[in-house]
């Protein structure tokens, strides 16, 4: 174990050494040290790094480390989970891409704050948003620290958790430091290749190796047939809560601020159309190399070919690392550290960004803005490795709480970008409603923090309700007219 373990370490400082450089060289496209050209390249970004930039922004160790976990457990019902999330992102983007695009450069937006009150007319939505945007995407980023931290120590053993998330932390600071988006979407790009080439590489030894034991795909989808898991309506995928975890998750584009803060990149419309057909690719070919790789390992485990014994969900991965071929396990080890970092990456830069933009008071310079947003990075992200450290639930609960958080914004985003007048008060409470909703279920009774978003009431989920009473809220705000 000693011996594997220093090839996952070499194989990592190579990487990490390798995402310096780039990070490092990154600094030359820094045109200036304002601000918009900090966080957004100043709307500069060519095809590959937007498209890469958003792909390795979405699909983070959620992927790699949670579905793969997700579909081990749940069964073939985590692919209609996570295709459901990539046809609504693929519309809305068909549908919101352009125009918020276009109003980003004609406005100078920074964040995605600051486009709501923009949109609606009043500055303290903006920094009401801002405060939102802060509280809820803890446990987002928190998981990808989490992922890093449980591939550590699934690797090098339990004890060795923390260490994995302060080596999270460090990347993170640096990266994020050195170049500000410039740095992130350079490094984004590498590590959305390394990721594709992991999988794939893992996918192919999974199926190589049940080959050599003359197990069939088929054989596989019948073994896991016999347990319910080629199916949705029973077991974990009733249909309540394939509700509860999809309602949050298809308004994620236009919801989650690092992914709506990604459509004020692109340089021109061209490579913003690139940005979203080859996100359209990439985003297909993972979504369906992870699950096999989740349910592939379950047939493998149910056929006693594989002896790994994960106890939770987001061990499937690190454990199967153990008994793969070392070189492609230290491959794909680095994989999970690089799909971690470039999501809380984007995440911490994002959340800066609020902090400097939204948060300050208008009058400030931007000495004084640069100021606030380099101490956010650093106070984000000690409390992203806060939360990681303490191990809650895991890495899809805490990924789709924060889009459950965040769900209150989609309707009144739609409206405010398709142009309808929304009164500020009717956006402010649409915002509002979600952690309303969580909380007031919280207090009366439903005990469970993470997950509660998927408890049923009157048949239906939190987080559809979430979504219904935001969505009158807004059209009890709109006005006649058109901006």
């Amino acid at each position: 174990m000693t011996g594997l373990l220093a090839l996952f370490v070499a194989v990592l400082a190579i990487y990490f050494i390798l995402g310096t450089v780039l990070a490092w060289a990154s600094r030359r496209s820094l045109k200036s040290r304002n601000i918009r050209e900090y966080y957004v390249a100043g709307g500069r970004l060519g095809t590959f790094l937007s498209a890469l930039t958003y792909a390795a922004t979405t699909y983070s160790s959620f992927m790699i480390v949670g579905l793969v976990g997700f579909a081990y457990a749940t069964g073939v019902g985590s692919l209609g989970f996570e295709l459901s999330y990539y046809v609504a992102t693929l519309g809305l983007l068909s549908l919101v891409s352009y125009r918020v695009w276009t109003m980003s450069r004609a406005r100078g937006w920074i964040s995605p704050g600051e486009m709501i009150g923009d949109l609606a007319g009043a500055r303290w939505i903006a920094v009401l948003a801002g405060i939102l945007y802060l509280g809820a995407l803890i446990p987002y980023a928190s998981a990808q620290v989490k992922a890093i931290g449980e591939t550590i120590a699934a690797s090098a053993g339990g004890h060795y958790y923390l260490w994995g998330v302060l080596f999270g932390l460090a990347v993170m600071l640096v990266w994020s430091g050195l170049a500000g988006i410039w740095s992130v979407a350079v490094t984004d790009a590498l590590q959305g290749l390394w990721m594709l080439v992991a999988g794939t590489l893992l996918l192919a030894w999974l199926v190589a190796v049940l080959h050599s034991h003359g197990i069939t795909l088929s054989m596989v989808g019948r073994v896991l047939d016999s347990k319910g898991l080629m199916s949705v309506g029973k077991g974990f995928w009733t249909p309540a809560m394939f509700l509860a975890f999809t309602a949050p998750w298809i308004f994620f584009a236009v919801t989650n601020p690092q992914v709506v803060q990604r459509l004020y990149m692109p340089k021109d419309e061209r490579s913003l159309k690139g940005m979203i057909k080859w996100f359209g690719v990439f985003g297909l070919y993972y979504t369906v190399l992870v699950t096999l790789i989740g349910l592939l390992a379950r047939g493998g485990v149910m056929l006693n070919v594989l002896d790994i014994h994960p106890a939770k969900k987001d061990q499937v991965t690190p454990l199967l690392l153990t008994v793969t071929n070392p070189v492609l396990g230290a491959i794909v080890f680095t994989s999970i550290i690089a799909a971690s970092v470039s999501t809380a990456d984007s995440i911490l830069l994002t959340l800066a960004s609020i902090a400097a933009e939204d948060l300050t008071p208008s009058g400030w310079d931007e000495g004084k803005k640069r100021i606030v947003g380099y101490a956010a990075l650093v106070i984000v992200a000690i409390l992203m490795a806060a939360v990681a450290a303490l191990r809650i639930s895991y890495i899809v609960a805490l990924s789709v709480l924060s889009s459950v958080l965040l769900l209150g914004f989609a309707v009144p985003t739609l409206a405010l970008v398709a142009g309808l007048r929304v009164e500020a008060w009717s956006v402010a409470l649409s915002i509002l409603t979600a952690p309303a909703v969580i909380i007031a279920g919280y207090l009366y009774g439903l005990h469970e923090p993470v997950l509660l978003f998927a408890h049923p009431v009157h048949g239906l989920p939190l987080s559809a309700w979430i979504l219904i009473i935001s969505t009158i809220i807004t059209l009890l705000g709109v006005r006649r007219g058109s901006r």
